[in-house]
């Protein structure tokens, strides 16, 4: 995919392909990040977006300070700071975490440095807090320095004022994982639902702290339901997208987990299921990047 850059698109990958050297994608990523190139779009309104660190970065700038909804990954941060001087000359003075994920969070102890509160679900913080495995990744997170912690919590909602424009940001019950949330801008009608949205490709779900099929499910309906064909929908993953591509990442995952699950309750192994092909005819589309089908077929098998 032409958006995603070589630090993204390493992130995703399953144990089979990635790991088969044992080696974690953790590790590639941050690697790979350190010559990532972020390309800044101009969204609406004051609004604009970063991609090529990490998940993607919201950016809202004004007289209250630039405000971004996640922190990229460290080793972008000359091509972060280059960008944000691009759009203005404010400070950095507010970032929101829509998860705990390192793709979404390792930049925190620099922007904090520069200034920043961090605002994030009282579950970012209890990951970011301690010691956390993801089986996925063959990784385990040491606990993030103070500096990076999140100071401003919440539990189901928070609505903020900050340069002129009204946020509302919305906890999801566990989807990608048990700590997601949304960010709408709604003055300007555009709406951040990080990684409950990997826009053209398949999507990593996070067993280890909290994710499901299911709660994915639940989390595109309820993104589809709060959207119209106005809005614009920035992605954890892929390009910046539209209530139209939203639907189509929402039809994907019913259909490819109704098939996965009526094969494992027929009492077939997820080897017996991964040779009947469930994701057959999405593959084309959705497997083009870097979990294909065979892979995504295993993360929905474990769920089901």
């Amino acid at each position: 995919m032409a958006t995603a850059s070589i630090a993204t698109a390493a992130m995703c990958l399953a144990p089979r392909r990635l790991l088969a050297d044992d080696i974690s994608p953790v590790i590639k990523i941050r690697k790979a990040a350190a010559t990532a190139e972020i390309k800044v779009t101009k969204l609406r309104g004051n609004v604009s977006v970063l991609e090529g660190s990490g998940g993607n970065i919201a950016v809202l700038i004004g007289r209250d300070g630039k405000l971004l909804v996640d922190a990229g990954i460290t080793a972008t941060r000359k091509g972060i700071t280059e960008a944000l001087a691009s759009l203005s000359a404010d400070p950095i003075k507010h970032l929101i975490d829509s998860h705990w994920h390192f793709d979404h969070t390792d930049g925190n102890e620099w922007l904090h440095s520069e200034g920043a509160e961090i605002t994030a679900h009282e579950n970012t913080l209890r990951h970011l807090s301690v010691d956390t495995r993801v089986e996925g990744w063959n990784f385990t997170f040491p606990a993030s320095p103070a500096g990076a912690l999140p100071t401003k919590l919440f539990a189901d909602e928070l609505k903020l004022e900050v340069n002129g424009a009204d946020l509302v940001l919305k906890y999801y019950l566990p989807a990608h994982t048990d700590s997601d949330i949304s960010v709408h801008f709604t003055d300007v009608d555009i709406i951040h639902v990080a990684d409950t949205f990997w826009n053209g490709v398949y999507p990593f779900i996070d067993y280890s702290t909290g994710g499901s099929i299911d709660g994915s499910i639940r989390a595109a309906e309820a993104n589809v339901a709060r959207v119209t064909d106005k809005t614009i929908i920035i992605s954890g993953h892929g390009p910046v997208g539209n209530k139209a591509q939203l639907i189509a990442f929402r039809e994907m995952l019913v259909t490819i987990r109704e098939k996965v699950g009526a094969l494992k309750k027929q009492g077939r192994s997820l080897k017996e299921v991964q040779a009947a092909k469930p994701t057959a005819g999405f593959d084309a589309e959705w497997g083009r990047w870097v979990i294909d089908g065979p892979t995504f077929t295993s993360l929905v098998y474990a769920g089901v």
